[in-house]
């Protein structure tokens, strides 16, 4: 993960906090100052902060869970869509839809149902229906392409929700601790950070503000997921296979074989009827032993 530079968070509007008469009590150890009724964040502290929600993201990245974002803010939405979509993160950038998180089963129903549409509209079902039948159905689509299109590759819980502004989006902090599912969040000064597990106090109504920390958890998710790729990788190859190569021995001296005596194949000789020339010796050898005996 990147250095974090104070400067920039500085120029950024980091530490502007809200009015004096609206903080709340616990947000005192970040606090740096006061000045003209409004106070000023301990940008120190807020750096420490942005390097342990970062690591500790990566770890939830690297281990495969999804991490949900949640800002439904005007100045935020945008944003936080914008680098969620960077990771391929799930976000919640419209209203929150209720029981979210502790009725998923329900949402998960209302998720598959825009699939099913798209099915019809490919296998031609779709075109059957009447006009009106039509309207209806893709009006559907399109309401719950904005309000859950961002979470359709969400298949279960997600393993931590990042906030912005946890006093706008209290109902997501219940469900979150209703589950146990660790809370990342920007805190800013009229803002309780007891209810979230890994503060950030910073300006969560800046939009140069928000901008600012998001890239620096998007870096470090990103980096996350690169390691589990690179992990994944290394446990293939060492599931593939691999030839065995002889063991290399030190070449030894080539010694010549005897030469062998060549030895003349001896052929049994076929029986062969006898020759004419033996047939004649045969012969005489027969007619001077006649003589003979004459």
């Amino acid at each position: 993960m990147a250095n974090i530079n104070i400067q920039e968070l500085l120029d950024n509007g980091v530490h502007f906090g809200h009015l004096t008469r609206k903080w709340n009590p616990n947000m005192a150890p970040y606090i740096y100052t006061e000045r003209n009724g409004v106070h000023i964040i301990d940008l120190y502290k807020t750096a420490a902060k942005i390097e342990e929600t970062s690591e500790a993201l990566k770890k939830i990245a690297n281990s495969g869970r999804k991490i949900l974002f949640v800002a439904t803010k005007k100045q935020a939405k945008d944003i936080v869509a914008e680098k969620a979509k960077a990771v391929s993160m799930p976000f919640i950038t419209e209203r929150w839809p209720g029981g979210m998180l502790t009725n998923f089963v329900t949402i998960r129903k209302a998720v598959k149902k825009m699939t099913s549409i798209d099915r019809m509209k490919q296998d031609g079902s779709f075109d059957a229906l009447s006009k009106r039948e039509k309207l209806q159905i893709n009006r559907q689509r399109e309401k719950l392409e904005k309000n859950l299109g961002s979470i359709s590759d969400m298949t279960r819980l997600p393993g931590a929700l990042f906030i912005v502004d946890i006093k706008k989006e209290h109902i997501a902090v219940a469900e979150a601790m209703k589950l146990n599912i660790p809370i990342f969040a920007m805190v800013d000064t009229n803002s309780d950070p007891r209810l979230v597990d890994y503060v950030i106090p910073a300006n969560d109504d800046a939009s140069k503000s928000i901008d600012k920390v998001l890239s620096y958890v998007i870096d470090s998710i990103a980096e996350g997921l690169t390691d589990r790729k690179t992990d994944k990788d290394k446990v293939k190859e060492a599931k593939t296979p691999k030839k065995e190569e002889a063991p290399k021995t030190e070449a030894t001296p080539k010694v010549a074989a005897p030469v062998a005596e060549e030895v003349p194949a001896t052929k049994e000789a076929p029986i062969t009827k006898e020759t004419p020339k033996v047939e004649e010796a045969k012969a005489k050898s027969t007619d001077t032993s006649a003589e003979e005996t004459k």
